[in-house]
């Protein structure tokens, strides 16, 4: 086994770049050629058609079914002309990715052959088996009955010669088996109340969209490691390994010059990008070693989760070309960081207006302001649930640890944005809401332009941080759909902005003046949601008996942070927006619970096996040789001098017995604590024991092999080291 560990090496250190063709012209030239985008809908949809499909898409308006034959017509067109020859429908199941089933564009003719065709019907609507994916109960077995439906507000895309159509997945009984079907009605949700109170500004406003933008942290290992590693194969994560003498403690890979292999990659993958409509823009190096990042710019968010999804494909597509493993773990190496996946969210208006921008005047301001204490209120009333909306068995690994946001919902706002809000808790009037223009500073070189500094700083342990012009969701992790994250924060937001207007109009009632009434709602709303506002360090003990003494949730353990989306208060929000009923609610629970057990104990059994099948013969192995020494050198040596190099074996052979022997008991403790816990029917009650009972295992164990591991010899050890997996280029 050794020699496949060193051949693994071998083979990773002698890899070269992979040449990528250069794609002639420029990326607008090729910019969404494999997209059903307007570009091409204008080309293969009737006018009539076409205002159909728009009017749709942009204004809300209802699609009539008989449409979808003539977009299916246009469509199967433009796909077969770029080599398309089959369809599916695209969709987010509950498993935090994609499916999809392949159709080929064929139907029997009147005459026993084969025609190509692709109807209206087959365009709107399918018939998955639902119950054949994650549904917490509202499918049974045998009753496998779903549909998918067609998305138009998302373009068809070509992938691999398939076309793939977005769509939603609901049950026969209607309930969403799927994140799109509520991402799609919580941007209903907070387009609708939003609207109603930019009207108190501007009655112009007819729509508001949410806007997002992530950014997507992961790792890169050479193929050759990574099939040398059963724990990254099965996992996503190394469950042993000891530390590198050297990691990330000289900050000399963040923004560092990126590697000739991993550059040829980028530039492959951000062509793939491109031809999809996916907007990439960033790329650098992140904060770990073989760690990095990818961003695009901003879109409407449903087509940003759609591009996001696909690029989570893509990229593990475009990797294995270039003899990569793409790792999208939050926590792939422990003691470096791990992988999120920042979530830029904000809303503007069809007029221009970004509603958590500054203003260049006092309206534009105030209106600034009173989104932004409706967001903090949002967050406030409810940060258990988005804390329940971004955990999961892996993103556990992550939060609080090495520049990741701890596991409390917080809001960083800045000084500047802080002082006025502390400012305007006890003012009089919306006269008194001013925001300081962005200031200028010059350093003492003259040939350096004026550098403006923006009005709110950055802290990287704030989970939610206000940046000047948007908020950050930092806490989302790095494999999970950003769906989950983005529907609880619209609904939140939604259902707050819904009871503020219904405050304000109610002290309009009363006769007071529309400014007047919203200046008192503002300044109560502040008032109230103070506790959830920090700047500081997220990481110290002080902020945590903080947090509590501010009532906000603590909870660490996973599966009882789901316990939120069961509270009155997210019940409360979810069916006054329309955006998930209690069934759906309970369901989704059940799913999250399952997931959470089964992950674990994927884990627990990889970790069992590799113990017992790597870990403890080499130990034993080793410890073998150096017995073989012991007994050698009575031959070699006189008792004196024989007992003296026998007692510096000997106590490295009590060490390795000892480890070896912790081991193998942990590991027969955790196989019985896994089947105890296997016999609880309850979903709920079995993730609570997986976490409380065997995830701290994992933790033991894992500190005895890396024991093992620094202590056995090199050319013995059978698994990849750390130096091994972060230092290939």
């Amino acid at each position: 086994m050794a020699v496949l560990r060193f051949d693994a090496v071998k083979q990773a250190f002698n890899r070269k770049a992979v040449k990528v063709e250069a794609p002639a012209g420029k990326t607008s030239d090729y910019f969404g050629n494999y997209v059903f985008d307007r570009n091409n809908m204008r080309k293969y949809l009737s006018k009539e058609t076409l205002k159909l499909v728009l009017n749709a898409i942009d204004r809300g308006e209802a699609l009539e079914r008989k449409v979808a034959d003539h977009v299916a017509a246009g469509m199967r067109m433009w796909a077969m002309e770029m080599g398309a020859t089959h369809y599916t429908h695209w969709f987010h199941p509950l498993t935090d990715g994609t499916a999809e089933k392949h159709d080929a564009f064929v139907e029997f003719d009147s005459n026993g052959g084969m025609i190509e065709d692709f109807s209206g019907k087959l365009l709107a609507q399918q018939e998955p088996d639902a119950s054949s994916f994650p549904s917490g109960g509202i499918r049974n077995t045998f009753e496998a009955r779903g549909y998918t439906a067609w998305d138009a507000s998302s373009p068809a895309f070509i992938l691999n010669n398939t076309l793939c159509i977005p769509t939603i997945f609901i049950s026969y009984t209607g309930e969403a088996l799927d994140y799109k079907t509520p991402l799609l009605k919580s941007i209903y949700a907070i387009d609708k109340a939003a609207v109603e109170v930019c009207r108190y500004f501007d009655a112009n406003v007819r729509k508001v969209y949410s806007y997002l933008g992530w950014e997507q942290e992961y790792f890169l290992v050479d193929e050759s490691l990574y099939f040398a590693r059963p724990d990254l194969m099965l996992t996503g994560r190394t469950l042993m390994g000891h530390e590198s003498a050297k990691n990330q403690q000289l900050d000399d890979h963040y923004f560092g010059a990126i590697p000739s292999r991993v550059s040829a990659f980028m530039k492959d993958l951000e062509y793939e990008c491109y031809k999809l409509s996916i907007p990439v823009k960033t790329r650098h190096n992140e904060v770990a070693p073989n760690q990095f990042e990818l961003a695009p710019i901003y879109e409407e968010c449903n087509l940003a989760v759609d591009h996001n999804l696909l690029l989570m494909s893509v990229m593990k597509e475009v990797a294995e070309r270039h003899h990569f493993r793409v790792l999208l773990h939050e926590k792939p190496f422990k003691g470096i960081n791990g992988s999120g996946k920042h979530n830029n969210w904000s809303l503007g208006t069809d007029t221009g207006v970004n509603l958590l921008g500054p203003g260049k005047n006092a309206t534009e301001n105030f209106q600034f302001i009173t989104f932004v204490s409706n967001v903090l209120m949002a967050v406030y009333k409810n940060n258990a649930l988005l804390k329940a909306s971004i955990s999961s068995a892996t993103n556990a690994h992550r939060l609080g640890a090495n520049e990741a946001p701890p596991a409390i919902i917080s809001v960083f706002m800045g000084t500047q944005i802080s002082a006025l809000l502390d400012k305007l808790e006890d003012s009089k009037g919306i006269h008194e809401i001013e925001m300081e223009e962005k200031k200028g500073t010059r350093l003492s070189l003259n040939y350096i332009p004026e550098i403006l500094v923006d009005n709110t700083d950055r802290n990287r342990t704030s989970p939610f941080a206000f940046t000047g012009n948007r908020f950050e969701f930092r806490a989302v992790g790095s494999s999970a759909n950003c769906a989950a994250a983005m529907l609880a924060l619209n609904t939140a937001v939604a259902a707050q902005l819904i009871a503020f207007k219904e405050e304000t109009d109610s002290l309009i009632a009363e006769g007071r003046s529309a400014n007047e009434a919203l200046f008192e709602v503002v300044r109560r709303n502040i008032r109230e949601s103070k506790a959830i506002r920090f700047d500081g360090n997220g990481y110290s003990d002080e902020w945590k008996a903080e947090a509590a003494r501010r009532g906000l949730d603590c909870e660490t353990r996973v599966p009882l942070i789901f316990d939120s989306y069961l509270s009155r208060q997210s019940i409360g929000i979810f069916a006054r927006t329309n955006v998930l009923n209690e069934v759906e609610l309970q369901a989704r629970n059940e799913v999250k619970w399952e997931q959470y057990t089964k992950k674990v104990q994927i884990e627990a059994r990889v970790l069992g096996d590799l113990a017992m099948n790597h870990i403890i013969p080499v130990g034993i192995r080793y410890k073998g040789m150096l017995l073989d020494n012991v007994s050698k050198t009575k031959i070699l040596y006189d008792e004196a001098k024989a007992s003296e190099v026998a007692a510096q074996d000997k106590e490295i052979i009590d060490d390795i017995t000892k480890h070896l022997n912790i081991i193998k008991q942990q590991v027969d403790e955790m196989v019985e604590a896994r089947k105890e816990a296997n016999k609880i029917e309850n979903e709920r009650e079995k993730a609570l024991a997986y976490c409380e009972k065997i995830v701290p295992y994992l933790d033991e164990i894992r500190y005895h092999i890396d024991k093992l591991e620094w202590t056995v010899d090199d050319e013995m050890w059978t698994l990849p080291k750390y130096r091994e997996l972060l230092f290939i280029r």
